[in-house]
């Protein structure tokens, strides 16, 4: 596990209020849920997590006014910095802002770009973030999928989401969460407030620290396995035995398994492999 770096302390922004526009600035746009980091403490914890050397290729997803875009070129030696950001007028605004020849600004969205084409001669990546909340999730699986073009990262997601990615047991708990934790080491760091943003959001923030694992648990009929536990999540406050009962695999359940009595939030990954190994052999058939 990786030895997390306290934050680092170089200087402290301070800003307006934060529904303040500064003039020549484009409007922020609700649609694209865009709330902008305002708190330099938290951008300086940020790159502070993660290795940066002068062969490092970092990418951001979102530069929004160039914030955090600014002090990742600033503080770090990075060979280069690719800023995906599918608003034109931030892009345009940022490309006038910041001069420096290792910034490479795309007017795309991020859930169309190719990764296996685009990142793979130059990687492997380091991702520094914070994501569009309302596609979260679709990132980090376009992440996991080319997760050998990823060296490490910080992204900021929702407190919300933060818990469901790390949770072990509970009601935070879900197929998503075994499914990421598999392939990725995940470490919560910082909570940030509402007020650290610009406009402000309803909810509270986490940056979260991930690394791709280089050894897998091996999984037999590993597609199949992930749509069992999607099958088993269905709904969270029934048994497993109800949630699978009137699915194809309810004739090959071995119900005398103390696990099928539980729900699927009172239940670790190392018991949903000890189902999966009792009616696997049925894939095998």
């Amino acid at each position: 596990m990786k030895n997390f770096k306290q934050p680092i302390k170089k200087h402290a922004f301070t800003s307006k209020r934060a529904t303040d526009r500064n003039p020549g600035e484009p409007r922020k746009k609700k649609g694209l849920g865009q709330h902008f980091l305002r708190k330099g403490s938290v951008v300086d914890n940020m790159i502070g997590q993660v290795t940066i050397t002068p062969t490092t290729s970092v990418m951001e997803i979102g530069c929004g006014d160039g914030f955090l875009t600014e002090q990742i070129l600033k503080q770090t030696s990075c060979k280069q910095l690719r800023c995906y950001e599918i608003d034109n007028e931030w892009l345009e605004f940022v490309k006038a802002k910041l001069r420096d020849k290792r910034l490479e600004l795309t007017n795309r969205n991020i859930l169309e770009v190719d990764f296996e084409e685009e990142l793979i001669t130059d990687a492997p990546w380091v991702l520094l973030s914070n994501l569009p909340y309302n596609i979260t999730f679709p990132i980090l699986f376009r992440i996991q999928k080319s997760k050998h073009l990823f060296q490490e990262g910080v992204v900021m997601v929702q407190e919300e989401v933060a818990q469901k990615v790390v949770a072990k047991s509970g009601r935070s708990l879900s197929q998503v969460s075994f499914f990421l934790q598999h392939h990725f080491e995940w470490q919560l760091l910082e909570k940030i407030e509402p007020g650290a943003f610009s406009p402000p959001p309803k909810v509270y923030s986490r940056l979260l620290y991930f690394k791709p694992k280089t050894t897998l648990q091996e999984i037999p009929h590993e597609d199949a396995f992930w749509k069992f536990v999607k099958m088993c999540f269905k709904s969270p406050r029934q048994t497993l035995r109800n949630n699978l009962r009137t699915t194809h695999y309810a004739s090959h359940l071995d119900l005398s398994i103390p696990q099928f009595a539980l729900r699927s939030q009172q239940m670790s990954f190392a018991d949903f492999l000890t189902i999966w190994d009792s009616i696997k052999s049925w894939h095998d058939e």
